[in-house]
């Protein structure tokens, strides 16, 4: 069970990382060199159409799956690989599942709540555009290093 949940923790905290790593390296520099109304229109739709996507799932399920290794490494200490079990699985789900729910969804919501042709839109995009992509970068660093972790318990439970 143990091996499997790794498995699949490797795998989609990579999908993850390379989602957060395409934001970081090009998507918003992409959106943010676009007329500011409509970059921020682009954004404001991707940010609701992502809620409906597989992101969504595998976001929790990966972040659930680290969890439980986090937990099972801790558990089983001893074990070949349990530290960096307790420290990818930790990394992802406090620099991932908390820093998306503390510094990236509230700027994703203020932004939804700003007509990207209203008197607010130029600040709120700079705004955005200021603190939404360090906490993308804090993510991006913090998905990969937590997958190579994860990758080495792999190695030393097989």
């Amino acid at each position: 069970m143990t091996i499997f949940l790794v498995w699949f923790a490797v795998v989609s905290v990579g999908i993850m990382a390379g989602i957060y790593f395409a934001f970081s390296v090009f998507v918003m520099q992409s959106l943010d060199a676009l007329e500011r109304s409509v970059g921020m229109t682009a954004m404001q739709s991707i940010n609701r159409i992502i809620q409906k996507s597989l992101f969504l799932p595998l976001f929790f399920l990966s972040s659930l799956a680290c969890l439980l290794i986090a937990v099972m490494g801790v558990m089983q200490w001893e074990e070949p690989g349990s530290w960096q079990m307790v420290t990818g699985g930790t990394l992802y789900v406090l620099g991932m599942l908390i820093v998306t729910i503390v510094g990236n969804v509230p700027l994703n919501n203020a932004l939804e709540a700003t007509k990207a042709d209203g008197p607010g839109a130029e600040a709120m995009w700079r705004r955005y555009m200021q603190r939404w992509l360090p906490w993308n970068h804090v993510r991006t660093l913090s998905c990969t290093v937590s997958m190579i972790l994860l990758i080495s318990a792999l190695i030393r439970l097989s």
